[in-house]
C-alpha cells in the first residue's frame, strides 16, 4: 500500500495540472493557437527534411536497380554513376581503349559459369510506324543474355532468343513511352516500327518503369546487336553488362571480370584499370553522397525551426504567467505547493507543444500525399519520422515552459494577492 500510493499521488497531481492547464488554454484560444501554430510548422518542417531525404535514399536504390540490376555491373571505356570533370574525361579517352568483339570474346572465354555476360550498344535516334514518330528513342543492340542479367519489365510479349540475335532478326522490343506514342489505340505486337530506315517488328513492350538519373527508361527499343550493327554501322565501343551466374556471387563475379579484363589488357600488379567497373552500389553512393549533403543544409534549418517555435511557446506561456500572477497567489495560500505550480506550467505548455506536433504530422501527411500524387515520386511519412518529430515536439513543449514555471514559483504570495 506504502509503495502505491505515492505513484496515486503523481498521478492525480499530473492530471489535475493537466485538467487546469487545459482550462487555461481554453481561456485563451487565440494564445495557445499562436504557440500552436509555431510548433506545427517546426515540426512540419523537420517531418518534410526526413521525408525528403528518404525519398532521396529510396530512388537511389531503386533508381540503381532499374539502370543496371539489383545484382549487375557494368564494364565500360568510360563509365561514372555522375558528371566527371572535362581533364577526367579526356585523361580517361586517352588512357581507356574502346571495349572492342574481341574483348567480349576473351570475357566470355574465361567466365565458365560464373558471370553472364550481355554486349551493349546505344545510340539516340528516331522510331516511326506510319506517320506517326517518336523522336528521342534510346536505341540499344545487345544480345539474347540481356534478359538475364536484368530484369527489363516485359510487360508483353517477350525478348528476342539467342537463334534471332546470331541472325540479326530485325525485331525489337520497346519501351512504354515509344509504345503508346507510336501505337497510342492498337496493340503493338506485330506491328512493325521503323528504325534508322529498317522495319523490326515489335515482338515485346516493356512496362512503365519510370527514370534513373533523370533520364527516362521508357524510351528504350532493344534489337539484337547484329541488327544494330547493320543499322548503324559499329559502334566506337561496347559496354557490357554482367550478372553472376550464381546467386549471391556478384562481388566473386566482379572480381572475376575485373582480373580477365586487366589480363586481357595485360596490366601488371599496380598499374591502373584501363577499363571502368560500374556497379549499383556505386550509383546509391552517387545519389547518397548527395542527400548527405542536402542533411548537411536540412539539420540546421530543422533545428531553427525548432528553437523559434521554442521562443513563441515560451513567450505565450510567460504571458499566460504574468495574468495569472494574482490566481497563482490564491492558489499557494490556499495551499498549492511550488511543485504544483511548476507542474501546471510545464503541462500548459507540453499541451501547446503536442498538440501542434499532432497538427503539423497531419499537415505533413497531406502535403506528403499530394505531393506523391503530383510528382509521381512515391514518398512515405514513416512511423519512424512520426515518432521522432512528436517527440521533438514534446521536448520542445518542456524547454519552452521551464523558465515560466520557474518564473511562476518564484512569484511572492504576498506581492501577488495586491495585485489587481
Amino acid at each position: 500500500m506504502n509503495a502505491t500510493t505515492p505513484r496515486a499521488g503523481a498521478w492525480r497531481a499530473t492530471g489535475e495540472a493537466a485538467r487546469q492547464a487545459l482550462a487555461t488554454l481554453r481561456a485563451h484560444p487565440l494564445r495557445s493557437s499562436l504557440g500552436g501554430l509555431a510548433i506545427t510548422v517546426a515540426v512540419a518542417t523537420i517531418a518534410i527534411v526526413v521525408t525528403a531525404l528518404d525519398a532521396v535514399g529510396d530512388f537511389a536504390r531503386s533508381s540503381a536497380e532499374r539502370a543496371f540490376g539489383s545484382d549487375s555491373f557494368v564494364i565500360a571505356q568510360i563509365a561514372s554513376p555522375g558528371q566527371i570533370s572535362r581533364k577526367e574525361l579526356e585523361r580517361k579517352l586517352s588512357r581507356n581503349p574502346a571495349i572492342r568483339r574481341a574483348d567480349l570474346r576473351f570475357l566470355e572465354r574465361h567466365a565458365g559459369r560464373r558471370v553472364i555476360y550481355a554486349p551493349s550498344a546505344q545510340r539516340n535516334g528516331e522510331a516511326m510506324a506510319g506517320s506517326r514518330r517518336y523522336d528521342y528513342a534510346a536505341i540499344t543492340g545487345t544480345s539474347d543474355e540481356m534478359a538475364l542479367v536484368r530484369d527489363l519489365g516485359i510487360d508483353r510479349g517477350r525478348f528476342f532468343t539467342e537463334q534471332e540475335a546470331v541472325q540479326a532478326a530485325q525485331v525489337a522490343v520497346v519501351g512504354a513511352d515509344v509504345a503508346e506514342t507510336l501505337f497510342p489505340v492498337e496493340d503493338p505486337l506485330g506491328r512493325t516500327i521503323r528504325v534508322g530506315g529498317r522495319g523490326f517488328r515489335v515482338i515485346g513492350v516493356q512496362a512503365r518503369l519510370g527514370s534513373s538519373g533523370g533520364a527516362s527508361l521508357d524510351r528504350s527499343v532493344w534489337m539484337p546487336l547484329l541488327a544494330f550493327e547493320r543499322t548503324f554501322g559499329t559502334p566506337q565501343t561496347l559496354q557490357v553488362f554482367a550478372k553472376a551466374g550464381e546467386p549471391g556471387q556478384t562481388a566473386a563475379a566482379e572480381d572475376r571480370a575485373r582480373a580477365t579484363m586487366r589480363a586481357r589488357r595485360q596490366l601488371g600488379p599496380g598499374v591502373e584499370d584501363t577499363f571502368d567497373v560500374l556497379t549499383p552500389e556505386a550509383a546509391r553512393d552517387f545519389v547518397q553522397r548527395i542527400s548527405e549533403r542536402i542533411g548537411v543544409a536540412a539539420v540546421p534549418i530543422s533545428i531553427m525551426a525548432l528553437l523559434a517555435a521554442v521562443v513563441v511557446v515560451t513567450n505565450t506561456v510567460l504571458v499566460s504567467v504574468s495574468q495569472r500572477t494574482r490566481e497563482i497567489g490564491v492558489r499557494r495560500a490556499l495551499g498549492a505547493t511550488r511543485g504544483q505550480v511548476m507542474l501546471e506550467v510545464l503541462a500548459e505548455s507540453s499541451l501547446v507543444a503536442v498538440a501542434g506536433g499532432l497538427a503539423g504530422m497531419v499537415l505533413v501527411w497531406v502535403l506528403v500525399g499530394t505531393a506523391s500524387g503530383v510528382s509521381g515520386v512515391p514518398f512515405t511519412l514513416r512511423w519512424s519520422t512520426v515518432a521522432w518529430s512528436l517527440a521533438a515536439a514534446s521536448a520542445s513543449g518542456v524547454v519552452a515552459g521551464w523558465y515560466p514555471a520557474r518564473r511562476a514559483v518564484r512569484i511572492e504570495v504576498v506581492a501577488a494577492l495586491r495585485q489587481d
